[in-house]
């Protein structure tokens, strides 16, 4: 007898997961220090997903009631044929969002056309306007690039855009007030995100960059007015939004240091070598790879592994500052 497959996704402590992010690729043509190791050593392309394989991810996990689906990295737009996996999931009857996460390097030629194949919502990083803090924070990084990408973008038709900026004491917490007038002259959002401790970075000590959100809401409000919009609700991301009363802008915080938002977990993450991933902040996963490639492996045998995969979800995460990090695993191979 065929198990029954649920219309929605419940975990075990009651919370609806209605979100995916899948990671396409764990490459990047930058190497931000919060984000990675200056050498990284990346999947063995072997083991990477096919975009067929991600896309009968995605089909399955539609089938459940996931609405939401993201598209991370590494780097979603340095992936080869990219386009077509967009347009394959734009496609996707009952997908009511399809999101997409980028470095910003490649939307001055990806935007109109990310756009076009069913990209509704974009998020782009941005953690500096002075071209040689910008380098030295991406190492690799292209300012004027990623800003006539961002104008290429706002110029493409997206339901939302949101900068991300991840903020990092003594390095760029100064350019706060510079970022937020930059994303209101554009009328896009902009979210302000606590350095997550995953993987281990030499670069610099986490415990004396970390920068809180509440810390940098009290500078805003100094020039700003901010009127909490409340907790995120929905297929909503993590961020908790603050309106302004003179703009369009909203302005965001991703506080999972200081204020996290576990119990209003909603999302799944799909690692490039097919890792389900149940937390950002623990291990808990199932690996869905040896049945995405084993032959003859069907949709509905997916759609149970995803459903088994949900008893595994944890409560919470329990990140701390410590420069030694408790989950090894980079942000890039997260899946952002």
């Amino acid at each position: 007898m065929t198990p029954s497959i649920p219309a929605h996704l419940v975990d075990p402590f009651q919370r609806r997961i209605n979100y995916l992010r899948l990671s396409v690729t764990d490459r990047c043509d930058f190497r931000c220090v919060y984000c990675m190791a200056e050498d990284m050593q990346f999947v063995p392309r072997a083991q990477v997903l096919s975009l067929e394989e991600l896309y009968r991810v995605a089909q399955a996990a539609v089938g459940l009631g996931i609405n939401k689906i993201r598209l991370t990295g590494g780097e979603p737009l340095v992936r080869r044929n990219i386009l077509w996996l967009v347009e394959q999931l734009g496609a996707l009857p009952g997908l009511e969002t399809l999101a997409l996460t980028t470095n910003g390097s490649q939307l001055a030629r990806l935007a109109q056309p990310l756009q076009q194949a069913g990209v509704s919502t974009l998020n782009i990083s941005l953690d500096s306007l002075r071209p040689e803090r910008f380098r030295e924070l991406t190492r690799t990084g292209d300012l004027q690039q990623v800003l006539a990408g961002i104008d290429a973008a706002t110029a493409s038709g997206f339901q939302r855009i949101k900068l991300n900026a991840v903020i990092l004491n003594g390095r760029n917490d100064d350019e706060a007030l510079d970022l937020v007038e930059f994303a209101r002259q554009r009328g896009i959002d902009i979210a302000f995100i606590e350095e997550m401790p995953l993987g281990r970075i030499d670069e610099h000590s986490r415990r004396l960059s970390f920068c809180s959100s509440a810390e940098l809401r009290q500078r805003i409000e100094q020039r700003y007015t901010l009127t909490a919009l409340g907790d995120p609700a929905g297929n909503a991301g993590p961020a908790r939004y603050f309106s302004m009363p003179d703009s369009a802008t909203r302005v965001g915080f991703i506080s999972p240091h200081s204020n996290n938002f576990c119990h209003l977990c909603n999302r799944v993450r799909l690692t490039v070598e097919g890792r389900l991933l149940l937390c950002l902040g623990n291990e808990h996963s199932m690996d869905l790879r040896p049945l995405l490639r084993r032959p003859g492996s069907t949709r509905q045998e997916l759609a149970e592994a995803i459903v088994a995969a949900l008893a595994l979800k944890p409560e919470k995460h329990h990140f701390t500052h410590d420069d030694e990090p408790e989950i090894l695993r980079f942000m890039n191979t997260t899946g952002g």
